[in-house]
């Protein structure tokens, strides 16, 4: 058990979660951004306010992807999984995603699973950044 929670811390410092936990939402967007951007995706920026539930769109391909980003302390929830159920009308997206530094609520959870919404919690999110660091370094 020691040997997987030390795995598990080292891929936590490797991936700099600490760093993302200290952000405030504008600069996890920005950073989200650079991930995206990073992993072959092209991303624009929604206005920081009013944006109709969607703080980055992304495409790949003819794919159109929106993404709500949360930089939570405690679990996301419900209202997250609904903003991006908007976002994917009033952008005319393909698909719709929430991402967060922290984990989800199960109601979130299971709108999410009805909606066709994708989840990206903590530990996905950390997978993400370090096959971007791993892209980098090859």
């Amino acid at each position: 058990m020691r040997r997987i929670r030390n795995r598990r811390e080292q891929r936590i410092r490797e991936s700099g979660i600490q760093e993302i936990d200290m952000m405030n939402g504008i600069e996890f967007e920005t950073y989200l951004t650079e991930l995206y951007r990073g992993l072959g995706y092209i991303v624009t920026e929604t206005k920081k306010s009013g944006d109709f539930g969607a703080d980055l769109i992304i495409e790949s391909g003819d794919q159109i992807v929106v993404i709500q980003a949360k930089r939570y302390k405690a679990n996301v929830g419900v209202r997250a999984v609904q903003e991006v159920i908007a976002a994917l009308s009033y952008y005319g997206a393909d698909k719709g995603r929430v991402v967060t530094n922290s984990y989800f609520t199960s109601n979130a959870i299971e709108l999410a699973k009805r909606s066709d919404i994708e989840l990206i919690d903590r530990d996905i999110l950390i997978t993400k950044i370090l096959k971007l660091k791993e892209s980098n370094t090859s």
